[in-house]
């Protein structure tokens, strides 16, 4: 008997190793399943409040069913060295545009912004000094919006009805409270990568990509281009001016080709 009870504990012994590992496997695969798990959850968030395109939190101004329409939207603005060139292409051409003002540039170069409006195009509230709001307090986003606004109507004398989040960073509490502000978010789907130096012929290109992608689904193009920058010094936005000239005349010849005219427009025609 004591010869069978020590067999039987050395075999219960042997037995336990291997389900202590097989605990210990299971745990691992579930805490690496969890962790797994939350990265795609923060990946998920990140895109549904980052991409231009998505309408996860809440819908937004983008483009509409209208291939022969183009929205030339400006962010960053008013600045110092370039926003009146712009001014003066957009004018040859006959084309309204929306430019996305920041607040504190607009308090600090008002003579242009007032440009900007007295040429008649529309304006839009960009935040007061350029922040990423995906993560902020409700307390700061609110106080950004609301500063930016208050800098426009004193300088330009009127209310703003559009904006644009930087970085098109957003969740559902910011739409809602744009919203409640008596405003609309902006985004888009046309891009020009022109925030970093550049060439006009990168600009263009970077644009058109996106515009045959638009025609293909029928979409109208909702271009982001950037006259200024929100850095505290003036940055070169000479290859966007060069761009924006170039583009227009692509896209008037383009359609008129075709038999098509060629609308340009402002995210008001889509709200």
């Amino acid at each position: 008997m004591p010869h069978s009870d020590s067999h039987s504990t050395s075999t219960e012994q042997q037995n336990e190793k291997p389900l202590k590992k097989q605990g210990r496997v299971r745990g691992g695969a579930i805490a690496a399943g969890v962790g797994a798990a939350a990265i795609l959850a923060a990946g998920g968030y990140a895109y549904a409040g980052m991409s231009p395109s998505s309408q996860f939190f809440g819908a937004c101004v983008v483009a509409p069913d209208r291939p022969d329409e183009i929205a030339l939207t400006y962010d960053d603005g008013p600045g110092a060295s370039d926003t009146l060139r712009l001014l003066d292409v957009l004018a040859r051409h006959d084309v309204r545009a929306t430019f996305f003002l920041i607040g504190r540039f607009v308090r600090q170069y008002p003579q242009i912004a007032r440009s900007v409006a007295a040429a008649g195009h529309l304006i839009g509230n960009h935040t007061m000094t350029h922040p990423l709001l995906l993560a902020r307090p409700l307390n700061f986003i609110e106080q950004q919006i609301c500063d930016c606004n208050a800098a426009i109507e004193d300088v330009l004398g009127m209310e703003v009805r559009w904006f644009r989040p930087p970085h098109g960073g957003r969740r559902r509490v910011i739409l809602r409270l744009v919203e409640e502000l008596g405003m609309q978010t902006v985004l888009w789907n046309a891009m020009g990568y022109d925030w970093k130096p550049t060439t006009a012929d990168a600009v263009e290109r970077h644009v058109l990509r996106s515009f045959w992608r638009n025609q293909l689904r029928g979409r109208a193009t909702n271009v982001l281009l950037h006259d200024s920058s929100q850095m505290d010094n003036p940055q070169d936005r000479s290859h966007t001016v060069a761009a924006t000239d170039r583009l227009i005349q692509f896209w008037r010849a383009h359609f008129q080709e075709s038999g098509v005219t060629c609308r340009f427009v402002t995210p008001e025609a889509w709200a």
